[in-house]
């Protein structure tokens, strides 16, 4: 069953959740719904699976705030468009965030509505239901297993220590304390695990975007990563790649339309443009530039322009400019114009060109949102393996993203000299001091990953000193304070126990 119209999984799970939209604290049917009476065949349980996607989707990028959460505030990107348009978005990027800030308020809302919804089908499905087959049952619990790790993974990044559901809760159960990140941290280990052990390897092309083995191990790798078992996040990652996924050898195939869902994608949220309801990629939309009919909320910054390695005749990394529009280089086929911008940059990797996507319909795009790829998981493995003392692990890993990087050149012939790799760029790094690997690993992670969302919850995890030095131009910044955003007040209004 092909998983893109995420809307008819919706559809098909109202009778258990009110509209997808809706907050699940405020749904008063939780923990009341009547499972035998929806999960009754293999159709109906794949639409309860699919509903659990839905809360990915950037159809509606202005709910969808993991970009403000994760970019935004961080040293590689800002806040564009006009001061006051988006006040809370403006605010993250400023740290004056309270608990009532509509991007800290929507992101929790949403993970916990994906968390109810795949609560909704592990519940649904025990082994005891026969009336769904058992081949569908393993594979949507696994989806659902998946989904739930994610999604509480991306919420203990954001908010540090809150309340673990793992069933569909009465009301009165919903009354529950913040557990300390470490518990979230086992539920997630626990899930991954446990998917991994039920989801296939691939899905056949009409269900592209549902979660595998691979997506399941990749996450786990990152969970250790976070939680600093460097050695268990070092041979995840290294049997993640054992599963067959290789780096496609021009990089900006991974945010082209026509190259999506390729080899080097792990889990790849589905946007598909020209449906109704929307299905489409909104970021497409906010991002672009005013004059190419977009809002201009999301401007790179030059230090992350600055971070990108360049060689001493000036030949730049090629991932600058498909991440990056800049002055001097063609946006999709125009000159660049630095008055489209308030830091003279405009990102590149949500962006489609209009003759893919015409102004009369730039919010929806067709270009899907890369959270797990091959490349980050690669650097996963250097990290840890280079924490975890082994250098040459390290550098193997490492040096796999920087030749694909250098070599996008013999193989994207709309480079300037395509055909061979410029003297000198991104060379092999050697060195085993841990310290410098560490840092050159940081670097390398900031390059390859720029723009996707990642970045401010590295510069947290990489500890204080880092922090402050990254984020040395925001006065309000405080690391004791802004580790973590702040719980909700409707969440906290609602639950009393926090």
């Amino acid at each position: 069953m092909k998983l893109q119209p995420f809307a008819i999984g919706l559809l098909g799970v109202l009778a258990l959740a009110t509209a997808g939209c809706k907050d699940f604290l405020e749904q008063p049917v939780l923990g009341q719904y009547e499972a035998g009476q929806f999960f009754t065949s293999d159709a109906n349980a794949q639409l309860a699976v699919n509903s659990a996607y839905v809360p990915l989707s950037f159809r509606d990028a202005g709910s969808n705030t993991l970009w403000v959460l994760g970019d935004v505030a961080s040293d590689d990107a800002v806040k564009g468009s006009n001061p006051g348009d988006q006040a809370d978005f403006e605010n993250i990027d400023n740290f004056t965030i309270t608990p009532i800030n509509a991007a800290v308020e929507a992101q929790w809302k949403r993970y916990y509505d994906g968390v109810f919804k795949a609560n909704v089908v592990i519940d649904g499905l025990p082994e005891s239901n026969v009336r769904v087959s058992a081949d569908v049952r393993k594979q949507a619990v696994g989806q659902a297993k998946f989904l739930r790790a994610y999604y509480y993974f991306q919420l203990t990044t954001l908010y540090g220590n809150i309340p673990l559901r793992v069933k569909v809760e009465t009301p009165e159960e919903l009354q529950s304390p913040a557990l300390p990140q470490a518990a979230i941290y086992a539920q997630i280990e626990a899930d991954c695990q446990a998917a991994a052990a039920d989801l296939p390897a691939t899905w056949p092309a009409a269900d592209a975007g549902r979660a595998t083995q691979g997506a399941a191990l990749a996450l786990l790798a990152k969970t250790y990563l976070y939680e600093k078992k460097w050695a268990l996040a070092a041979s995840t990652a290294q049997a993640v790649g054992a599963l067959g996924y290789v780096l496609q050898p021009v990089f900006a195939d991974n945010f082209r339309a026509a190259t999506k869902n390729n080899r080097e994608t792990i889990f790849s949220v589905q946007h598909t443009s020209s449906l109704s309801p929307a299905q489409g990629n909104n970021l497409n939309q906010w991002f672009a530039p005013r004059p190419q009919n977009g809002y201009g909320f999301f401007f790179p910054t030059k230090s992350l322009v600055d971070n990108f390695e360049r060689t001493s005749a000036g030949v730049v990394d090629p991932r600058l400019d498909y991440s990056v529009g800049r002055a001097g280089q063609s946006f999709f086929g125009v000159p660049f114009d630095t008055t489209w911008t308030t830091t003279g940059f405009v990102s590149k990797k949500h962006l489609q060109p209009l003759a893919e996507v015409p102004s009369t319909t730039k919010g929806d795009g067709g270009l899907n949102y890369q959270a797990i790829r091959y490349g980050e998981v690669l650097l996963i493995e250097a990290e840890a393996a280079n924490e975890a003392g082994n250098s040459a692990a390290a550098l193997l890993a490492l040096n796999q993203v920087r030749k694909r990087a250098r070599e996008s050149y013999l193989f994207d012939l709309t480079l300037p000299g395509a055909g061979a790799v410029p003297a000198g760029l991104l060379p092999n790094v050697t060195t085993t001091d841990q310290n410098l690997l560490r840092d050159l690993i940081r670097r390398e992670r900031r390059s390859e990953l720029a723009l996707e969302f990642h970045r401010f919850f590295d510069v947290i995890r990489y500890g204080e000193a880092y922090a402050r030095q990254a984020l040395s131009n925001q006065p309000n910044f405080n690391y004791a304070r802004h580790q973590f955003y702040p719980i909700p007040q409707s969440e906290r209004d609602t639950n009393k126990k926090l």
